[in-house]
């Protein structure tokens, strides 16, 4: 049996070395702080065994934190966290993917012991669920999506107590911050149980929303509107997306800040092109996830054109990045096109790559593109070419001309038109100083204001403001940010879930 005294300001428990070993392996160690240091809990949603931008920037500002010597851990929800760099976060999985969907599908779930939720949970499992082919289409997922959103009112209210219970618990986090608006159900009963501040992360929630379909579209928007109450702060990586979803969310724009995303440096840097070993011809690269949504087909479009006599040089495309079995039939029907237009020995796929593999793909361009169809919110890969000096092409939207003006190291075209996009591309072909100039200038922003030691910085910062706001107010994080609310009530009729959907704007 644990007993407990009293230590400075905290009062710690005397476990038996039994206990202590099992908390320490599968809970983390959290021991007692400075008075004036902060307490971080940083939940990050995992992406099913994926790659994803989210879970690569939220693995880094951990892992920069940590550096900086802050008390911060990375809480993976759904699933764990898959990140090409030193993994930083937790070995436990909260409201774990298997009991979300069972809770959500099948009423007996919501009432299942721990132990039996623990099973679904556990490392084995998860690993299962990793490599197993799981739907992202936001038009399957509206019921669920709504249900999340609904926090303790949702089907998934059991797990969300349980996450709740172990922060007051056992981390006693000062800040809580959540990496996007989709988790922000979870806000409400997080601030009542911990009195924690609320950050939230905005990162691309949009582009799933818009994919869901009625009555699920309208009752999502509206909870996420009531819901951004919880926040005391939301960040986004770059003004347009910040301004966008003070929009979209009907927020107080003094609510909402900037933190440009970071990079760790290591290990890029210098660009090996692969002309070297192709003398005579120019190879333009695509990374990203292989997808309609991130333009592969329109780079593959672009890359015809400019083999078809517009470019003075042949013209390879190589393209690297995370597939998953839903969409092989899209690549599969690119180097079909690439096969009928004779250029099969200029196109490549060479897989998703660890790290090291990402850095030489990058060192190997002469120019990257990512013609993204929608307006991207973040651009990390983008920030990566740069950092290796190789110049970047990009559509005029989303993040990308914010980037690209500050940067130097890239230029623009317009969205959707593979013609535009040969054009752009163009003077990199015929004049190969240029590739150097905006390639090194690109590199020189990377190394000044896009890295991971400097985010890091600015969001300890961050923090640091949020709790000062409250304390100059003489209030908690809850009191302070009730007070300062955009007029938004929370309507009671969107906290209860029917068993039928609802008609639309009901």
């Amino acid at each position: 049996m644990a007993r407990s005294h009293s230590r400075g300001h905290c009062t710690v428990a005397v476990e038996s070395p039994v206990s202590r070993i099992f908390r320490n392996v599968l809970w983390g160690k959290f021991t007692d702080r400075p008075s004036n240091q902060m307490r971080i809990a940083y939940l990050a949603a995992g992406a099913a065994g994926m790659y994803c931008g989210s879970c690569l920037h939220d693995n880094t500002v951990a892992a920069a934190l940590q550096k900086l010597g802050e008390d911060i851990i990375l809480l993976p929800t759904y699933t764990p966290v898959r990140t090409d760099e030193d993994n930083v976060s937790q070995r436990r999985v909260f409201m774990g993917g298997v009991n979300v969907y069972l809770q959500q599908k099948l009423s007996l779930f919501r009432y299942t012991p721990r132990f039996l939720d623990a099973l679904f949970d556990s490392r084995p499992v998860m690993r299962w669920l990793s490599k197993r082919r799981f739907s992202v289409d936001a038009t399957k997922l509206g019921d669920l999506t709504v249900s999340m959103l609904q926090g303790t009112h949702g089907r998934q209210s059991k797990e969300l107590a349980r996450l709740a219970t172990w922060l007051a618990e056992e981390f006693k986090p000062d800040i809580v911050h959540l990496s996007d608006a989709l988790l922000i159900g979870m806000a409400g009963e997080i601030r009542d149980r911990t009195s924690a501040a609320i950050v939230c992360g905005l990162s691309g929630e949009d582009i799933f929303l818009e994919a869901m379909v009625e009555p699920y579209y309208s009752r999502a928007r509206q909870l996420l509107r009531e819901a951004s109450g919880d926040a005391d702060r939301f960040v986004a990586m770059n003004h347009y997306y910040a301004d966008y979803m003070t929009g979209y969310m009907e927020l107080d724009p003094s609510r909402v800040s900037v933190v440009s995303h970071g990079l760790d440096l290591t290990g890029h840097g210098t660009r090996h092109p692969a002309s070297q070993a192709h003398p005579g011809q120019f190879t333009l690269g695509f990374f990203a996830r292989i997808c309609r949504e991130k333009g592969l087909h329109l780079a593959a479009e672009a890359f015809k054109i400019l083999n078809s006599g517009l470019s003075p040089k042949p013209v390879r495309l190589v393209a690297a990045g995370y597939l998953s079995h839903g969409e092989r039939g899209y690549l599969r029907d690119i180097q079909n096109k690439v096969a009928k237009w004779g250029l099969t020995d200029l196109f490549e796929y060479q897989g998703e790559p660890d790290r090291a593999g990402k850095i030489q793909f990058m060192q190997s361009l002469d120019a990257l593109t990512v013609p993204t169809v929608y307006r991207e919110s973040k651009g990390i890969s983008i920030l990566e070419a740069m950092a290796n000096a190789v110049p970047v092409i990009q559509p005029e939207h989303g993040s990308f001309p914010e980037l690209i003006a500050d940067t130097g190291g890239g230029t623009l075209f317009h969205p959707q038109d593979p013609a535009a996009l040969a054009q752009a591309v163009l003077p990199f072909i015929e004049q190969p100083k240029l590739v150097e100039e905006v390639g090194l200038r690109g590199q020189a922003a990377v190394r000044d204001r896009y890295h991971a030691k400097r985010m890091a910085q600015a969001t300890k910062q961050l923090y640091e403001d949020v709790l000062r706001e409250a304390r100059d107010e003489g209030l908690s994080p809850s009191m302070s940010r009730n007070k300062t609310m955009a007029g938004v009530e929370r309507n009671p009729q969107n906290d209860r879930l029917s068993s039928e959907p609802t008609t639309a704007g009901e």
